[in-house]
């Protein structure tokens, strides 16, 4: 039997195969009238015409048919008697009801036996088996076929128990669907970052409505819709006089909580809604982020799904009803988290008793989320870049367990669940902060915060002695003639020039002398066993890092360039922060998780990155750049927290001699001691720092961040 899901009619081919032959019968009837002389009629031949259709045959094209929704070709197949006893419309009705209402699909049927009591009649035993939308319905039924006069084939004897054989008139076919929660995802401690909520779906019932232009018109306008979007759904071909019409769902609050300024953030919104005679609103669960903007990108949203959705995920239990991560960690887990719903198919008789219960599956409910996120974290890094173009990166530098991810400005999920506006979608895309760009994806310039992991690489090849002193250059410097105009600038001077006072002081010329040293070769290849030009081994797909646009450093500026994290060199900000790991854990850099788990231990993600010697040479410096008065990152010292960390300012420039380009400014600091109490690597990153105090801008960010974190707030 064909299956009702893309299948085309194939009626039309077994008719031409009957037209077919009939065609070349015409000869075959003339030379077996010759033969009928000489001996009895041959097989195949009734009376001078051809033998009708088995009744078994036919049963399995009606089945065929059901199978494909031909409802009409069914009722064709009915004889005359059966047809007296239902009408066209009312057995087209009662078929399509049951069939796609169960969502019969696959229908096959197993011929048991045929016993023909007479040349006019015959009664099939045969078994049926089918999907439907709870589970695989297997039953046994007998179809009894007549022929309503001598010339004419078999036709079918319909009864309602033909469908199901409990069937009866007045009978009805039922679908119980027992809808799953969606699983709930948490921040470690059980924080909720997405769930279920009550809302308010709000809605009209034409035959109530007073003043109905002006009714539509004032609701349209507190919801701050079109109010041709009302009217159309009111002219449903369902919708009836007394039918309610849900229009819009929004929050069950006493006032609108949105981005969106209109008449939807006035006080007692759903008072208003209610004051309008025909209106009526009834509680329905939703999606609910109650971080809202400040983890948006981070937990993405769900929504309704498309017919394109239906087909992608066919036989994975979506309804048109469904809802489906579109998005984030919604979209991630949708596996997990969208559980599977219960449905129950049963006949009820006229009284609505059960007579039978045909299939039924359990539901299961989705499974919680636990990530490794701290909310409290997550919500402190997006309050205080929440008016910057940011993103920052929080991890455990001593487990791998990433604590937060934030993307700034940002929207808010919220609102993809009760309707974003056309006003507020618009506002979303046309601003120029780009909101629904999520930054800790990208790949970036990483400025100076590129720096200790090129002094790793030069400790790591050999070519640099960390106490060697590389000269007191003053503010600019070039190889020699060779560059022609093209220098290297640094803010401070550094005196002597070795690697410890280098960090501190963020010296670019000390780096571009040091990535000269170290080639253009070995440092590809360092940079590549670092995890340049590879995924990133983490659940949220990332940019890849690279060193450069074209897979080599091709020139030494761009070399030169490269070495205190300019020229053509992006970075991933999670892969920057996972790389920092390394030099907290000994020179091992750990792979950064987000699902939670108690029993989980850290991960290497790069065995032996840098020696243990020379991750504690970097991360001593490091150090230093916190605690010194000079030290570039001094601004986050705290006296009781050994910190560690480093700066960038990254020139993001049209052109070597563009003066107007804009500055990123970077900040990586963690907790340089793996016993403080709660161990935490924070990087940021935040545009259009030039002029607002290049990197210095985000350290004292950052710090306001650790004070919170670690309970030090005035």
């Amino acid at each position: 039997m064909k299956s009702r899901k893309g299948v085309k009619n194939t009626r039309n081919r077994t008719i031409l195969a009957v037209i077919l032959v009939l065609a070349f019968g015409t000869v075959a009837l003339i030379v077996t009238c010759k033969l009928v002389q000489k001996q009895s009629l041959l097989p195949g031949f009734i009376s001078g015409t051809l033998q009708q259709d088995k009744p078994e045959d036919l049963l399995k094209d009606y089945m065929s048919y059901a199978g494909i929704g031909s409802f009409d070709k069914m009722y064709e197949m009915l004889a005359k008697e059966s047809k007296e006893y239902i009408s066209y419309n009312d057995f087209l009705e009662r078929n399509k009801n049951i069939y796609d209402g169960i969502e019969a699909d696959n229908i096959s049927i197993q011929i048991i036996n045929v016993q023909k009591n007479s040349q006019n009649s015959a009664i099939i035993s045969y078994k049926t088996v089918m999907d439907s939308v709870a589970k695989k319905i297997s039953f046994q039924n007998k179809a009894v076929f007549i022929k309503d006069g001598q010339k004419d084939g078999y036709k079918l004897v319909w009864k309602d128990n033909l469908i199901f054989p409990e069937l009866e008139p007045g009978y009805k076919v039922r679908v119980i669907k027992q809808e799953a929660k969606r699983g709930v995802v948490t921040d470690r401690n059980g924080r909720e970052l997405a769930s279920q909520t009550t809302a308010s779906s709000v809605g009209i019932v034409p035959g109530k409505l007073e003043n109905r232009n002006k009714s539509i018109r004032t609701f349209a306008k507190l919801l701050g819709i079109p109010k041709k979007t009302v009217i159309k759904k009111l002219s449903q071909k369902w919708v009836k006089e007394d039918s309610f019409v849900p229009v819009k769902i929004i929050p069950k609050l006493s006032k609108y909580e949105s981005a969106d300024t209109s008449a939807r953030t006035e006080a007692g919104l759903l008072e208003k809604l209610l004051d309008i005679p025909g209106v009526m609103a009834v509680d329905v669960k939703v999606r609910n982020y109650p971080l809202g903007t400040a983890a948006s990108h981070l937990t993405g949203y769900v929504q309704n799904v498309t017919a394109e959705d239906l087909e992608n995920h066919s036989g994975e239990g979506y309804s048109a009803s469904s809802i489906i991560g579109r998005s984030g960690i919604e979209a991630l887990y949708e596996k997990e988290l969208k559980g599977q719903d219960g449905y129950k198919i049963i006949i009820t008789d006229s009284t609505g008793e059960v007579v039978t219960v045909l299939a039924e599956t359990i539901k299961t409910d989705g499974k919680t989320i636990k990530l490794t996120i701290d909310a409290e974290l997550q919500k402190a890094l997006y309050k205080n870049f929440q008016n910057d173009k940011s993103c920052s990166v929080a991890i455990n530098p001593y487990t791998g367990e990433v604590l937060a991810l934030t993307s700034t400005p940002s929207f808010d999920s919220n609102d993809f669940i009760y309707g974003m506006s056309e006003k507020l979608w618009t506002s979303l895309n046309e601003d120029k902060r780009k909101p629904l760009y999520n930054r800790f994806r990208q790949k970036l310039c990483p400025g100076s915060a590129f720096k200790p992991v090129v002094a790793a690489v030069g400790l790591e090849t050999g070519v640099l002695n960390p106490e060697k002193d590389f000269g007191n250059e003053g503010f600019s410097w070039q190889k020699d003639n060779s560059w022609g105009g093209y220098y290297i600038t640094t803010l401070h001077e550094t005196n002597p020039a070795t690697l410890k006072n280098a960090l501190v002081n963020s010296d670019n010329i000390y780096f571009a002398k040091l990535a000269l040293l170290i080639g253009s070769k070995n440092l590809e290849n360092s940079l590549m066993q670092l995890g340049f030009g590879q995924k990133l081994p983490f659940e949220i797909s990332v940019s890849e890092s690279q060193y450069s646009n074209n897979g080599s450093i091709e020139t030494e500026i761009q070399l030169a360039d490269s070495g205190y994290g300019q020229g053509q060199v992006l970075v991933n900000p999670i892969h920057l922060a996972s790389i920092y790991t390394g030099f907290a854990n000994g020179g091992n850099i750990l792979k950064p998780y987000l699902r939670y788990s108690a029993k989980r231990k850290p991960e290497t993600w790069i065995c032996n990155a840098f020696s243990e010697q020379h991750a504690a040479i970097i991360k001593e410096a490091l150090v230093n750049v916190v605690s010194l008065e000079n030290g570039t990152g001094h601004a986050a010292y705290m006296e009781d927290i050994d910190l560690a960390g480093k700066t960038g300012t990254a020139e993001i420039k049209a052109s070597k001699e563009d003066t107007n380009g804009t500055e990123l400014g970077w900040f990586c600091v963690f907790t340089a001691d793996s016993n403080t109490d709660k161990p935490v690597l924070i990087l940021s990153m935040a545009e259009d720092v030039k002029g607002r105090g290049g990197s210095g801008y985000v350290v004292r960010k950052d710090r306001e961040v650790l004070e919170e974190y670690f309970g030090k707030e005035d």
